[in-house]
């Protein structure tokens, strides 16, 4: 009954229902004809069936009434159920694009927080899977077109924050270089450049400009900027010579610089090449060996340059191992090793000198065999009378022998300390500390003892303790040699002897200094002597003996000429011949003197005395002057005069016409002269010599 109602079939119902009615009316009819009793019941239970018709289509219509506000309702919620649908399919669409948009916000978020996070190589990456991969997908979205025209200038922030990077990895390579390179130069296992310093700015730096197409920009701005700080590396410090650290700082740096650079050689993909690599090592190389050069010239501390060296050393060991060449720094520490000798020189110069003015300069003393071999031990001295000797003993030579002799060999020892590991020969370590020590012998000590010398607080005899010790020094050069041979394994063939070429020349300097300072300091104590001069210039007889002041004089000399027995001959010679000729034109000066007016002929006998003792050392000069005037051989002198083989070739015609002056004006004094004959005589005789004396300085200043 109710599918009735569904849809157009209500109207149908109808009219087939009437017409179905009809029909039966008709039947009714005819079946009241037939049956009209039947008809009239028929006709009542019709109207039992109309009245139910009428009552059934009562519910019928109430039923549909019923069915239309039901329908109605049914309506507004299938209108709600499609409105529902058409918005479920819309948020349907709008997931399947949210789908296709979340990826590019998400991509984008992680590119935010990548560069935020200083990731920039792996930003790249996800720029590019943003750009082709996400992008494409939302292309019909105008923030899809603003991501696209924005990603350009991401790429350029992220080449400047790269950069930026970069820079600040050059900043701090700069300052930890000295670190890395003390680090290098230890050789500290497990540690490398890339354990001290974080090189992934310059990984992520190169992989983004060469992913970029900007790889060749990027290298020629990193070698740029490295050979810059190369030449601020290689700028020594101005006071680096005076102490180790300063060449420490200066090395390290070196150092770290190209170990940083052949780490970055061999992981950096070509960012650098061996050819590039050279290339700035060999700019390096010249302004080092020219900084270590000038630098270690101002250096006069041994010790210290003991240590530069060192540090050289290991550094060239380090620079080696990385693949440079070092050659020329080798060739520099040969040049420093000359300079290391001058410095020793000065150095043992104050060792000298100390010793000198420490010095009493007394023969060595023993008085039991312990101390005798403890001077034998100090210097090699053989002497078979002196071991024969009873104690106390005296050696020849006094303390100084022994302190050279040490001093030399630790000397010699120093000179050694230089030369070790620097690749040289044995011949070539031994030539050079065979010169060494030759010029620290033959010129610094030597100008020790000529600036000692030169003390007028040194006593004569020192000098001569001072020259005997010489001499004995040299003798001993030739156990320097075989020291020197021992300590440095060349063979002992082909070097000087110490007695040939030692003695003749290693101390000449000194030596000629020294006789001339015991000639000079004989002279003045010779003089004290000669201050005592009292010669009575008017004496008329001789005293029968020689002057007081003659007879000390003599005395001091007898002791000062023993005192010459271990002196060279040559300088005792010299010595006693400049003692004699001082003492001769001394005495000269006394009768030529201009404060002396007249001189007795009995002053000159006194004169003449004095003289015959003073010939026991040597024949003075003037004595010819005196036998000439004792004799009164004035023939002789005339007639031999201007010849080699004259008896009276010292006597100058100037120097006779003053002393017969003299001897004029002194017998003016003589009242009673003139009246004896032989008096007159003498003095006629004396105003012809005198005559024949002036024609004769005539002639010779002609």
């Amino acid at each position: 009954m109710i599918a009735i109602y569904d849809g157009d079939e209500h109207q149908k119902f109808m009219e087939r229902l009437d017409s179905r009615i009809k029909s039966h009316d008709k039947d009714i009819e005819r079946m009241c004809n037939y049956h009209y009793q039947g008809f009239i019941d028929s006709i009542r239970e019709l109207l039992q069936v109309r009245s139910q018709a009428k009552s059934l289509n009562s519910e019928v219509v109430q039923l549909d009434e019923e069915l239309q506000a039901s329908a109605a309702s049914v309506v507004v919620k299938g209108e709600e159920l499609v409105q529902a649908r058409r918005v479920e399919s819309n948020i349907a669409a709008a997931i399947e694009n949210l789908s296709l948009c979340l990826p590019v916000l998400t991509t984008y978020a992680k590119l935010q927080k990548q560069m935020k996070e200083k990731r920039y190589y792996p930003a790249l990456k996800t720029l590019e899977q943003l750009e082709h991969l996400y992008l494409p997908r939302v292309a019909n979205y105008r923030f899809s077109h603003q991501m696209k025209e924005n990603i350009p200038k991401l790429r350029e922030n992220i080449k400047e924050a790269s950069m930026s990077d970069l820079k600040d990895f050059l900043e701090n390579i700069r300052k930890f270089s000295p670190k890395i390179g003390e680090v290098a130069m230890r050789h500290v296992k497990d540690l490398s450049a890339q354990d001290l310093i974080d090189f992934s700015p310059v990984y992520r730096c190169l992989h983004i400009y060469s992913v970029l197409g900007s790889r060749e920009t990027f290298e020629t701005y990193y070698r740029k900027q490295r050979k810059k700080q190369a030449r601020l590396v290689l700028q020594p410090p101005t006071n680096m010579h005076e102490t180790i650290a300063g060449y420490r700082a200066y090395i390290h740096g070196i150092v770290g610089f190209f170990v940083v650079e052949d780490h970055v050689l061999n992981t950096g993909n070509g960012l650098v090449n061996r050819t590039y690599l050279d290339e700035v090592w060999n700019m390096a190389l010249s302004k080092i060996v020219n900084a270590l050069r000038t630098h270690s010239a101002y250096c006069t501390d041994a010790t210290l340059m003991l240590k530069i060296k060192n540090l050289i050393m290991l550094f060239n060991t380090t620079l080696r191992n990385y693949g440079y060449s070092v050659n020329q720094l080798f060739d520099l520490l040969h040049e420093i090793r000359e300079h290391y000798n001058e410095v020793l020189m000065q150095r043992w110069v104050q060792v000298f000198r100390e010793i000198l003015d420490e010095e009493s300069y007394l023969p060595i003393q023993v008085s039991s065999q312990a101390e005798y071999d403890n001077v034998l031990e100090t210097f090699p001295f053989h002497d078979q009378a002196l071991e024969q000797l009873s104690f106390p003993k005296r050696f020849p030579f006094s303390p100084l022998v022994p302190k050279i002799y040490q001093q030399v060999k630790e000397f010699i020892y120093s000179c050694l300390k230089f030369s070790e590991d620097l690749n040289l020969s044995q011949g070539e370590v031994d030539d050079m500390i065979r010169k060494s020590t030759n010029l620290l012998l033959s010129r610094s000590f030597s100008g020790c003892l000529s600036y000692l010398f030169r003390k007028p607080s040194l006593a004569l005899l020192q000098v001569i303790q001072i020259i005997i010790d010489t001499g004995y020094l040299e003798e001993a050069t030739v156990y320097l040699e075989e020291f020197v041979s021992n300590i440095t394994g060349a063979p002992k063939e082909g070097h000087m002897s110490g007695r040939s070429q030692g003695q003749s020349c290693m101390f000449r300097v000194a030596r000629d200094d020294a006789e001339r300072q015991i000639c000079d300091k004989l002279k003045r104590k010779l003089d004290e002597f000669l201050e005592l001069e009292n010669y009575d210039w008017l004496l008329v007889e001789p005293r029968g003996h020689a002057s007081s002041f003659i007879t000390d004089l003599i005395a001091f000399l007898q002791s000062i000429f023993l005192s010459f027995t271990n002196l060279p001959p040559e300088v005792a010679q010299e010595a006693c011949k400049s003692a004699c000729e001082h003492i001769a034109k001394s005495v000269l000066n006394f009768m030529l003197s201009d404060d002396v007016k007249q001189i007795s002929m009995g002053a000159l006998q006194q004169i003449n005395l004095d003289t015959i003792q003073c010939e026991r050392m040597s024949t003075p000069k003037h004595k010819q002057l005196l036998d000439l005037f004792m004799t009164w051989d004035w023939p002789t002198y005339f007639h031999d005069y201007g010849q080699d083989n004259s008896k009276y070739q010292q006597v100058y015609p100037n120097t006779a016409i003053i002393l017969l002056d003299k001897l004029r004006e002194a017998d003016k004094k003589t009242v009673f002269s003139v009246l004896k004959k032989s008096e007159r005589d003498k003095k006629k005789l004396l105003e012809t010599v005198l005559k024949q004396l002036r024609q004769l300085a005539q002639t010779a200043q002609q």
